[in-house]
């Protein structure tokens, strides 16, 4: 333990340029004294790499965590093993909860700590591990610290932000959000000069050349793991620093910001995992997981489009190029990769040649509406991009538990959801322009959720059982499933394969519009089969 310690000594100095070393010696004695009272640890400290994750807003599927408790059995009829909770932090809510007010409260609305801790103790009752979102890039500009700061240049909390005189530095920083954000710069007029932000001008930015906002943020992380938090998603993990000259994006300072953050955690009891934001390219998103002292998790942005290229075109090879080690290197072994269809943001497409978005565009962007930042990405439910085709709804299911990674299940789409016009819409005159995202972000439809479970003949209940008996194998075969899969394109089926000592799993992807042979299977059009061999 002592040498992980020395890891955070060593770290720090290399980014404070061995300043600070006076709060350097508080964060240790806070660190030494906190670590007798962190009791709770996961059994199995690679819980993440097993099972299916659930991802959904507790507002919008439950209403709060009394109602969330109610529906954790439906959760855990569906095969759920991991819980993320889309942000439940105090906030103004004018990105969703991205825009957090206060680290150390649930919002009032969902019910406040004291519910969300006793839902935390019945989830892992059940065996459904916890894990939430902390913006850790930004704040609202409704938090204290920011209300503060932007009050005079006295302020302590001033440096906890970036300010300039101009809106001119970090010129090579790109726009996050084209076409509805126009500089990363907002003037304050109480201060007569500007405040930096990658996102929306509500979302000022983190100063991380400020030791107290690392301090900060690792003492937020230390309060909900003694909460019994399992994971954090760390949203926009990859603008921490910024610099003069650069475009702010995957610096060395930030990778030091994320294992001092890792080190830390990790010396107050291992088993907490910390997930990276990071939509990227593989060859920079691996270097988030570090020689296993970062992240424990990534998401795979780009292999994401692909699978959807791929049913598409009928072309398994979009996807078998994509994970190959020229696109996608190794990663080391206590790493994963999360691996998922949709989520709550839009089908992105920032990282996809320009020919591809260009097909992506003209098969999925059934209706204008659902542009997102002029043309890199496509919002929208799963069911409708897939006009509404069950059979390529579950292919494509089908196609994410065959890659390597723990898949991801966005909230409704087991059910058949379906974009929702009205939340759109409200969602628009709240804020004042229009996202696109807020038509896969409405309320879970309980009704499609009572015909999932009960009336065969629909398709909310062929998507639930489908994807149900997915998960029901993989759970009886995660040994298999850990292994590492061969990836063929036989005649535009997508073969995957895994073996184990006599054990194998095949699981064939008929990515085409006709019935084919395959290993003298014949499996239909737009469907799969998943032939286990114990």
């Amino acid at each position: 333990m002592n040498e992980l310690l020395e890891r955070i000594k060593t770290l720090w100095n290399k980014l404070y340029f061995n300043k600070y070393q006076e709060k350097l010696d508080e964060f240790i004695n806070f660190l030494k004294t906190k670590k007798d009272f962190i009791t709770y640890m996961p059994e199995d400290k690679f819980w993440y790499k097993k099972g299916l994750l659930y991802s959904t807003y507790v507002d919008l599927f439950a209403g709060n965590f009394e109602k969330m408790t109610e529906k954790l059995d439906y959760l855990k009829d569906l095969g759920v093993t991991i819980l993320w909770l889309l942000p439940i932090l105090e906030s103004p809510m004018k990105d969703q909860g991205f825009d957090i007010s206060d680290f150390y409260n649930v919002r009032k609305e969902l019910g406040g700590n004291e519910s969300f801790f006793k839902f935390v103790e019945v989830a892992h009752d059940k065996g459904i591990k916890i894990l939430f979102d902390i913006a850790i890039n930004h704040t609202s500009i409704e938090h204290p610290w920011f209300q503060e700061a932007k009050k005079s240049k006295d302020s302590k909390y001033r440096d906890y932000y970036i300010w300039s005189i101009d809106d001119k530095k970090y010129s090579q920083a790109r726009l996050l959000f084209k076409g509805m954000v126009n500089s990363n710069w907002t003037y304050n007029p109480e201060t007569n000069d500007y405040y930096f932000h990658r996102f929306y001008e509500i979302q000022p930015d983190l100063n991380y050349k400020n030791p107290d906002v690392l301090v900060e943020m690792i003492k937020v992380f230390t309060f909900w793991k003694e909460h019994g938090v399992d994971g954090f998603r760390m949203d926009a993990a990859p603008f921490l620093w910024k610099e003069e000259g650069t475009n702010c994006e995957n610096l060395i300072q930030t990778h030091w910001i994320l294992k001092i953050f890792r080190a830390s955690l990790d010396y107050l009891k291992e088993g907490t995992a910390l997930i990276a934001e990071a939509n990227q390219p593989p060859k920079d998103v691996v270097a988030y997981f570090g020689n296993s002292d970062e992240c424990h998790v990534a998401y795979h942005f780009p292999v994401m489009p692909k699978i959807f290229l791929s049913i598409a075109e009928s072309n398994p090879n979009y996807i078998i190029d994509t994970l190959s080690e020229k696109i996608t290197p190794p990663i080391p072994k206590d790493c994963q990769w999360f691996v998922f269809l949709r989520c709550h943001d839009e089908l992105t497409l920032e990282f996809v040649e320009p020919e591809e978005r260009k097909k992506m565009l003209k098969y999925y962007l059934l209706d204008n509406r659902w542009i997102f930042r002029e043309g890199e990405g496509i919002a929208g439910r799963l069911y409708n991009q897939m006009n509404k085709d069950y059979r390529k709804v579950l292919l494509a299911y089908s196609v994410l538990f065959s890659l390597k990674g723990t898949p991801i299940n966005y909230y409704g789409d087991e059910i058949a959801m379906e974009n929702n016009e009205e939340f759109y819409k409200k969602m628009t005159e709240k804020i004042g322009h229009k996202d696109s995202r807020f038509f896969n972000r409405g309320p879970f439809d309980d009704k499609k959720m009572l015909e999932a479970l009960n009336s065969s003949e629909t398709d909310s209940y062929k998507v639930f059982h489908g994807i149900k008996k997915m998960i029901e194998i993989k759970k009886e075969n995660e040994e298999l499933f850990s292994m590492e899969p061969i990836y063929e394109n036989v005649n535009g089926i997508f073969k995957v394969s895994r073996k184990l000592e006599k054990k194998s799993l095949i699981i064939y992807n008929n990515l085409t519009p006709k019935s084919q042979i395959i290993d003298n299977i014949e499996i239909q059009a737009y469907s799969y089969f998943w032939k286990v061999d114990l």
